[in-house]
């Protein structure tokens, strides 16, 4: 599980619940039709931009930034250069037994135990990698145009109360709560906007480019493997891909599985 985005969430909302609570009642701050409009409105107004298996593959995204933790590209390293051992031993048609749950580090063992040329190699792992940053892409774009419809249907939904309000101008007592109510709405746009579309858009975003780092070490550790350079040498390039301080010193691997 993502500690940091689980914490974030809770301790936004234990904040906000917070506040509300030592200013007064949580019940002034609850209008069923006004989350409605809201909540349905931005859901509607989502799937009228996308198509619904976007919308869903964008909800399953966000579940898998809060259930997933993320992959170390030191990990990556170790497995590429657990793999450069294995085809210095046993040549690189051992690659093809490799048992891993990475389909991109499967389809690269393939390639390489396939004896393919280095150029072909690198434009079919490059289409793979471009094609994945444009399926995030679609995901995180799905969460950003959440955030920016919420506090518009939170406005939409605060003009609605403005002119029920302004209907009942005869009873003055009934302005003031009717106006409580009628901000509600730009409440609830903005809480959703930037407690939970925004940064869920923004933790998919650094998701996606931890992604590419880790499919860009596999990339050049498989050109590495097919010009059978030194472990060592395999390990010194594909570290550079992690900043200094947190990269893990080269340890020789026997393992032939991968990630």
């Amino acid at each position: 599980m993502d500690v940091a985005s689980l914490i974030g969430v809770i301790s936004g909302v234990a904040l906000i619940i917070s506040a509300i609570l030592i200013g007064g009642s949580v019940h002034n701050f609850f209008n069923l039709p006004g989350f409605m409009v809201v909540f349905g409105g931005t859901i509607a107004a989502t799937l009228l931009t996308f198509q619904i298996r976007d919308v869903l593959s964008a909800f399953r995204a966000a579940f898998f930034v809060f259930s997933e933790k993320k992959r170390d590209p030191n990990d990556m390293v170790a497995t590429m250069i657990s793999l450069c051992y294995v085809t210095r031993r046993e040549g690189i048609f051992k690659l093809s037994q490799v048992k891993t749950q990475s389909p991109f580090l499967k389809k690269v063992c393939n390639l390489i135990a396939d004896g393919s040329e280095e150029e072909l190699f690198r434009k079919t792992m490059a289409i793979e990698v471009e094609a994945m940053r444009m399926r995030h892409l679609m995901v995180q774009d799905v969460f950003k145009k959440m955030g920016i419809y919420a506090p518009a249907f939170g406005m939409l939904g605060t003009l609605i109360g403005l002119i029920q309000m302004l209907s009942k101008l005869q009873n003055p007592e009934s302005i003031g709560p009717a106006m409580a109510i009628a901000l509600l709405t730009t409440f609830y746009g903005s809480l959703l906007s930037t407690l939970f579309f925004l940064p869920v858009a923004g933790k998919l975003k650094s998701r996606t480019f931890l992604e590419v780092i880790n499919l860009e070490i596999i990339v050049e550790g498989g050109i590495s493997i097919l010009d059978d350079n030194n472990p060592m040498l395999v390990y010194e390039k594909l570290s550079s891909y992690i900043a200094a301080r947190f990269r893990r010193p080269m340890k020789r691997s026997v393992g032939s599985k991968g990630e």
